[in-house]
């Protein structure tokens, strides 16, 4: 408890969506909102806070005093796996089990005579989350929902009512799959011009009405109209006929990204040792990039959920070997579709010179090392604000979700990336790849993709760079306003 005269520090709850990509941007955020003066609650499910010690030690999340970790259960069965778990289920999951839960960590905190922290006055969730929604409206508190997407993607998503009610989804049958007909362009979209029914979320590619996947992003993005205001990891230039469309539908929108870029500006202190990563990092990356030439490296990674058939891994593999560029290329254990990822003898042989393999990697070092000159990515938002920021054109194969619509971005509006087109072969990644790296292509990617970098570390800059800027407006408008 605050002594006399000395107000209590503002307290958030921050609460990621269980999944990699999602909890490493709610944790940035949760230290800048730590840095700017907060008491931090950060929840992870039980299965990721296991995840998060056994890949970085067993006191990795003893937090500090005003930075604290707490967990609740997902409501799936038990499990050790080393993967991410079925995002499908996930969603489900945590709809109906993670409510109740979440509730009664809240009572536990605001019990602030037993928990020594101060009274929670507001609640930071993700999209996928908005069950939190409830419990904060009853504290009566502000809540802020972060959409981890692009605003891009997000706005693919608000779509999905509206495509199921002219008929565009679900499919008629899976022919539709393949005839063409996800070439037809979408003209009512507000801020996205010439968007097909390809580039949008890939989860309206079903021909069931009751698809979870097609149902769950329609409601949680309906919900998020009842938020206090929603926050984007983007920046006003790199998003902005997308931001203002959104910004005439929903509650107050802040751009606060790139976020990484925010929180390299927090002064290094205990913060710095605490991480989300679920896989283990291997650090040896950077030394081995510190022998190589500006710009000679191609760095491959497709992120922690998107799989691959062992036939796409040798495609790539055969690829990489035969565009004869230096490459980094990041295999999880859990790449390959139920399967270990093996690949052939003669592909090391062949590029042992001039390759590196490990399982996971600090991306954002890896991705501003001044040898990185390309990234064959997956298209996830996390890892393109990345590659945007440090400047590094993309070469795009995009999975699942909205890394189609990011894909869409990077090529068509932002002109820094070239996308896989149908399936993989080794002849054309190949040749994407030496045209990235040497060609005239590459040349116009990477010039393009330095004027981005350079807007979004204007974006971030104190004092009035629109993202910096917009945090302090959304902490100072939302976050300590109590709610009417």
């Amino acid at each position: 408890m605050g002594s006399i005269g000395v107000p209590e520090k503002p307290h958030a709850v921050c609460i990621p969506f269980p999944a990699q990509g999602h909890i490493n941007p709610m944790l940035k955020m949760a230290k800048i909102l730590h840095y700017r003066g907060f008491h931090i609650t950060f929840v992870n499910t039980e299965f990721n806070h296991k995840r998060v010690l056994k890949s970085r030690g067993p006191n990795s999340l003893d937090g500090l005093p005003s930075f604290r970790f707490e967990t609740i259960p997902d409501g799936l069965p038990e499990s050790d796996a080393e993967a991410t778990q079925d995002i499908p289920s996930l969603c489900d999951s945590t709809k109906k089990h993670c409510l109740a839960p979440f509730r009664s960590l809240l009572s536990r905190l605001n019990d602030t005579a037993s928990s020594n922290v101060p009274p929670v006055t507001c609640v930071v969730s993700d999209g996928a989350m908005s069950f939190t929604l409830d419990a904060a409206a009853e504290l009566g508190i502000p809540e802020v929902i972060f959409w981890t997407t692009s605003a891009c993607g997000f706005m693919g998503y608000v779509q999905y009512s509206r495509l199921i009610e002219k008929g565009l989804t679900p499919l008629k049958d899976a022919s539709y799959l393949t005839n063409g007909y996800l070439d037809t362009v979408i003209d009512w979209i507000p801020g996205m011009k010439g968007i097909r029914l390809k580039d949008l979320p890939t989860f309206i590619r079903t021909t069931d009405p009751d698809e979870i996947m097609l149902n769950f992003p329609m409601i949680e993005s309906e919900r998020a109209r009842k938020a206090s205001a929603l926050i984007f990891n983007t920046f006003d230039a790199l998003e902005h006929e997308v931001l203002d469309a959104l910004s005439s539908m929903f509650p107050p929108i802040y751009s606060i990204g790139p976020l990484h870029l925010l929180q390299n500006q927090i002064p290094d202190g205990d913060l710095k040792s605490i991480g989300s990563n679920l896989w283990k990092e291997d650090d040896a990356c950077l030394e081995w990039l510190d022998k190589k030439e500006p710009n000679s490296v191609v760095y491959v990674n497709f992120g922690s959920i998107t799989v691959m058939t062992s036939e796409q891994l040798i495609e790539f593999a055969w690829g990489l070997a035969n565009s004869n560029q230096t490459f980094l290329w990041i295999i999880r254990p859990d790449l390959v579709r139920g399967d270990s990822a093996v690949l052939p003898p003669e592909f090391f042989a062949e590029t042992k010179e001039r390759s590196l393999l490990a399982s996971w990697c600090p991306q954002e070092q890896v991705l501003s090392h001044p040898s990185i000159g390309g990234f064959l990515t997956h298209s996830g938002w996390n890892s393109t604000i990345e590659s945007v920021s440090a400047g590094v054109p993309m070469i795009s194969w995009p999975f699942f979700a909205e890394q189609q619509t990011n894909c869409r971005y990077s090529c068509n509006e932002w002109g820094i990336g070239m996308e896989i087109d149908g399936g993989v072969k080794r002849g054309e990644i190949a040749s994407l790849v030496g045209e990235l790296m040497v060609g005239e292509k590459g040349k116009e990617l990477k010039k393009k993709a330095v004027e981005w970098k350079k807007l979004a570390k204007e974006a971030t800059s104190k004092p009035s760079g629109s993202s910096y800027v917009n945090v302090d407006k959304m902490i100072n408008e939302v976050l300590l306003c109590a709610r009417d």
